[in-house]
């Protein structure tokens, strides 16, 4: 009572609250696109697992950590009018599964990360502190993890399935059936430290939109990163996704989403879990996805937590609209 009465008086200005991500991808992009003009201290915490496409190529090539997603969430967190925005996202004509060494089907932002890292003499975290200050973002992006990491699947028939590509791209025999769970390779990764403290001192802890097996979980399942969400006092949310991947979550139903991240997790901490009820718009031509099923029946000991709205971007109905849900956080973070 007496710090708010204080603060009026002298018109001391409110402290903004620490919203963390967890993922990394697309999905996180479009909740940072979303949140990057509120006032909020934004922070991406994204997969180091990648091993597919461009951003793979260059991890084998040059013993780095995979850039794509660092890269897409901080060109997220940029202002649109920005020119250096689209330098950053410009890809080189060519095959993004080329050889590793090739030019061709590269982001010109991987590249410049690439040099970074070599500036600075491999120190990731001062390579993205000079990327953060180039590109101007409105908060920051961090790696899950330190050294090298790959993840592995095993599928509902019990096969293994090794590497994030080709979990990602269905490179596996039986692929009608869907994957159950994932592991890292080493399991005992350990926890990037700006990461681990930003968690720590989190007001809100958002999980998820993103791809289920290959990007939101071998995020919260590194040992502290698990620890630290399943303890923390901050407001956690998980954002269920608009659509089914082929392959990974093929037919998963809004139930199996969370069943699934309960079983890696040993518990649901999720205050609030966010489920997309607008399944009108028709999903991009070329996209073999359809929408996550709402089976209400099987989520009823889940009603207080569940938040139905029209979470869906009808412009390309496989994402999450970004003003959509920069308005449903910010009323959940009052």
């Amino acid at each position: 009572m007496f710090k708010t009465f204080f603060r009026h008086y002298f018109e001391l200005p409110e402290k903004a609250q620490s919203i963390v991500c967890l993922g990394g991808g697309v999905g996180t992009a479009q909740i940072l696109k979303g949140l990057r003009h509120m006032p909020y201290n934004l922070t991406a915490i994204v997969s180091m697992a990648d091993d597919g496409g461009s951003a793979g190529r260059l991890r084998r090539a040059f013993s780095v950590p995979p850039p794509g997603d660092l890269v897409n969430c901080l060109a997220a967190l940029s202002d649109e009018e920005s020119v250096i925005k689209e330098l950053f996202l410009y890809r080189f004509a060519g095959q993004r599964y080329g050889k590793d060494t090739d030019l061709g089907g590269q982001k010109l932002g991987n590249l410049i990360f690439v040099a970074l890292v070599d500036i600075y003499k491999g120190d990731t975290g001062k390579a993205l502190e000079e990327f953060s200050r180039i590109i101007s973002p409105r908060g920051r992006v961090l790696p899950a993890t330190l050294g090298d990491v790959n993840i592995w699947a095993k599928t509902a028939d019990g096969k293994k399935v090794y590497g994030e590509q080709n979990i990602d791209l269905g490179k596996y025999k039986n692929r009608a059936k869907s994957l159950k769970e994932v592991h890292l390779d080493p399991p005992k990764v350990k926890t990037y430290k700006a990461a681990a403290d930003a968690i720590k001192t989190a007001d809100i802890i958002i999980v998820g939109p993103g791809d289920l097996f290959s990007t939101i979980l071998p995020v919260i399942i590194v040992p502290q990163i698990k620890n630290l969400l399943l303890s923390s006092k901050a407001k956690k949310i998980f954002i269920v996704n608009i659509a089914n991947k082929p392959f990974e979550t093929a037919g998963f139903k809004v139930s199996d989403h969370i069943n699934t991240l309960e079983a890696h997790l040993g518990t649901n901490p999720f205050d609030k879990i966010l489920v997309n009820s607008n399944q009108d718009a028709k999903i991009p031509q070329g996209f073999n996805y359809k929408y996550v099923n709402v089976d209400t029946k099987n989520l009823d000991k889940l009603s207080g937590k569940i938040i139905e709205g029209n979470y869906v971007d009808e412009s390309f109905a496989i994402y999450h609209n970004s003003q959509k849900m920069a308005a449903v956080i910010e009323n959940l973070a009052r």
